[in-house]
This record gives structure tokens, sequence and C-alpha cells, in this order.
């Protein structure tokens, strides 16, 4: 709202979907940010280890013992046009929990602004993704999540990629870090019109070397999705489904310099705060940092 008590954009209308919770550094009103976070805390079809529904609140905890200036983008985020709208209201329905997402993302783009959404678990994504239709997308994840279905529902979190994949196309969809795929994912004819970038290979070759053999074929336009698992559990222990040999910390932070500039959606999921040491929420928090960081920087990486 204006002074003068005339609406704006949407803030009115998205102020009936969320509750009130803020990140710090997030010191602008909705009308006046380019960056817009929102947490989803759902977990209801988590399958080994619940409670990444308590994901945002902790992430935005920890968030508060981060340094507002950052030397290494010579960026002061307390500057940096940026709004914490809080958690969207969910149910136990993933179906309506994912249009409620969609729904979000949606008005969130009408406005011109970027999205940064907070988990939950990986299912979420799938409503989000359904707004960026033209682009390319990165996710990072342990698992192919590939399943057409799983535990009764299509919008489960082990079938985020393979809603993503109904929404973008083959050859859209970039997945760094795959290191567990069950059977009847790979043998499914559509696996194939998705790359997975195995961690073997990451660690094997670089990350480096591995981007740069793919990035040419990357959309000139991306969704960037992290799920906190595709990381190594030495660095982030605190996570529904964790999976060793992971990628490192740095290597996430790699492609996220990377790509920034060229990213208008960023989501990281799948933390849960009753298995983490510190470490996980820390490292979830401090990515989001990089990723308004690096797009924000005046400096090359």
């Amino acid at each position: 709202m204006g002074s003068n008590g005339n609406q704006k954009d949407h803030a009115i209308e998205l102020s009936t979907y969320c509750s009130l919770k803020k990140i710090a550094d997030a010191n602008f009103d909705y009308e006046d940010s380019k960056y817009i976070i929102f947490g989803v805390p759902f977990d209801y079809t988590s399958s080994f280890r619940r409670g990444s529904s308590r994901g945002p609140a902790e992430v935005r905890r920890s968030y508060d013992n981060l340094e507002s200036y950052d030397v290494a983008y010579d960026i002061d985020f307390t500057e940096v046009p940026i709004c914490d709208i809080g958690d969207i209201f969910v149910n136990e329905d993933p179906d309506e929990t994912v249009d409620s997402v969609s729904e979000v993302v949606s008005i969130i783009r009408k406005d011109n602004k970027i999205p940064v959404m907070i988990g939950g678990e990986h299912s979420i994504t799938g409503g989000s993704i359904r707004n960026f239709r033209d682009y390319g997308m990165i996710i990072i994840d342990a698992h192919s999540d590939f399943r057409f279905s799983y535990m009764g529902h299509k919008n489960n979190h082990a079938c985020a990629t393979r809603r993503s994949l109904e929404v973008l196309g083959e050859g859209k969809i970039f997945s760094f870090g795959t290191r567990s795929t069950s059977r009847e994912e790979f043998e499914d004819p559509e696996f194939r019109k998705v790359k997975f970038v195995r961690a073997e290979e990451i660690k094997k070759h670089g990350i480096e070397k591995e981007f740069e053999q793919y990035f040419p074929k990357i959309s000139h336009h991306i969704y960037f999705s992290i799920d906190m698992d595709g990381i190594d559990p030495s660095y982030a222990p605190g996570v529904g489904t964790p999976e060793p040999y992971g990628l490192t910390d740095t290597d996430v932070r790699y492609l996220i310099r990377k790509t920034a500039k060229i990213t208008d959606g960023f989501d990281v999921v799948e933390f849960t705060p009753d298995f983490d040491n510190g470490n996980t929420s820390m490292l979830a928090a401090k990515l989001i940092q990089d990723f308004i960081g690096a797009r924000e920087t005046k400096r090359i990486f």
C-alpha cells in the first residue's frame, strides 16, 4: 500500500495467502521490491524423515546470524529491494498446496518480481515451475525424482522432476548431483529427456568442467531449484532423504554464481530441522544470500 492508501501491484491479494514472517535483510515493502521471499511449510508426502514443514522458520532464524554485507559480492543486502511475505497457508492435500504455490508465483511474476521460495518438500517446485514454461531449469538433487506417481500422489516429492518435465519439455532440465535412481525411473522412456549429471562424474571431472559441457545447452533464462539432499550429508545432514557421496557446498555455490544473472526463479527445499546440527539451516540461508548477491553484483565469477 502507498501512503495514500491506494493499492499497488498485488500486495493485498498476496496477503490472503501468507502469514506474517520476515527474513533478516528483507526491509522493503512488496511494491518496492525486486525479490519476493516466501515459505511453504509442507511435508505431507515425505517418505523417510518428515519435518521439512519447519524448514522456512529455521532458515529465517539462521539467516539472522549472517552479515548483511558480503565482501565477495560487495553487496549490502539491507539495500537490496527484498520483501518476505511470510509462509503461505497449506493443508495436507498436496494437489491444493501445489496449486497454491502456482498461484502465488503467478502473482509475483505478473508484478515482474523474482520469487524465492523456501520449502518444505520438493513437491512444491511443481507448482512454481508452471509459471516458467519457456525457461530452462537447473536442479540440485541426490535423487532423480522421476516417478510418475508415488504413495498415491502425482504431486509427491519423488515426482518433482517428472512434473517439471511435463511443463518444460525435453532438453530443458539439467539435474546436478544425482546418485539415487530407482530401476522404474531408469527404464522409463521419458527418463532420457532430462540430463542427469551424476555426482560421481562431477567428483571425477570437477564442477567447472561438467558445467561448461552443458551450459551452451541451457536456455537463456532458467529456474533454479535446490533440494538440500543434493549436497553431501557432511555439509547438509538435516534433510528428509540423505544420500552419501554428494556435491560440496562450493559446487552448488559455483553453479549459482554462474547462472544467477539468468535466473528468474529460485527455491531451496527439503531442509528438515529435526535432523540438523545447525550446518544445513545456515547453508540454506547462505545459498539464498548467494543467489541474490550473485545476481546483483557487478563482479564476474
